[in-house]
């Protein structure tokens, strides 16, 4: 399927998902917003991919949100206020599920980010399991600087990625997070010299946990998530439900059959989600 603003290609059970705007830095104008959660829930769905790379084109990784989205809309100044504000509402939650699917999907999320990283940019890679840079990349976080509040998912998901300290300060400053800093922090996992570097890496890395039992994997993001967001004791009780539920001895079985065999481990995908129900 094509889109305007991203390529898909699915390989070695991962699939590469790219934005491909780079005469507009890739900003995040209206096809965006539909596209990405159409194209992560279409992934996660058919369970044809282990792991998901977002990664970019051009020199930089996104500008974030398009102006055109602020320009776009129909007239509503002779609309009543409290009418006008609710639908704002429902408009800035619709915005937040673009990058709440990578949170809430099965497989894991990988993002690799060159150059700038910018406003919208950080609440997408804040929502991805694990980030990953080229030197010269860096992240801003760029509503501060234009009179605004980040709505769209980087407060309540920054905290947990870096010190509350520093993830503040950057909320109030509107500085940018280079890379070396952003290595030092924890925010990125690792740098590269180069985005050929950074590409090979990270899929790489992707193919890595693609060659894991998706059961298990799927199993340790939930696990990971749910405890990010509840005490200890409900994460416990948690993954004891889960595995109760969903621990069978197949994959475990085929990891020991396999190394004893000297040959990677063969795992069934995960099941297609059916909708319809």
């Amino acid at each position: 399927m094509a889109y305007e603003c991203f390529t898909v290609d699915i390989k070695d059970k991962v699939a590469q998902v790219q934005l491909t705007r780079p005469q507009a830095m890739n900003s995040m104008n209206r096809a965006f917003w539909r596209e990405l959660p159409e194209i992560v829930r279409s992934i996660d769905r058919e369970g044809a991919a282990r792991a998901i790379v977002i990664s970019s084109t051009g020199k930089h990784f996104t500008a974030g949100m398009d102006l055109s989205v602020f320009a776009s809309g129909p007239d509503l100044s002779d609309k009543e206020t409290g009418r006008v504000r609710a639908n704002l509402s429902r408009m800035v939650l619709r915005l937040q599920q673009t990058f709440s699917c990578l949170d809430e999907a099965r497989i894991p999320v990988l993002a690799a980010v060159q150059g700038g990283c910018i406003g919208g940019g950080v609440d997408l890679v804040s929502a991805c399991d694990m980030r990953y840079a080229t030197r010269d990349a860096f992240f801003c976080i760029q509503e501060i600087n234009i009179g605004m509040t980040a709505d769209v998912g980087t407060f309540p998901r920054l905290p947990y990625c870096m010190p509350q300290g520093l993830a503040r300060e950057l909320a109030y400053t509107g500085r940018r997070l280079h890379a070396d800093e952003a290595k030092t922090c924890g925010f990125v996992n690792a740098l590269f010299d180069d985005h050929a570097q950074l590409l090979d890496a990270v899929t790489g890395i992707a193919i890595d946990i693609a060659k894991r039992s998706p059961l298990a994997v799927w199993g340790s993001k939930e696990m990971l998530n749910y405890g990010r967001d509840h005490s200890i004791a409900d994460s416990l009780r948690h993954i004891a439900v889960w595995q109760t539920g969903m621990f069978q001895p197949t994959d475990m079985k085929e990891a020991f059959t396999a190394k004893a065999e000297g040959r990677e481990a063969a795992f069934e995908d995960l099941l297609p989600i059916d909708e319809e129900f």
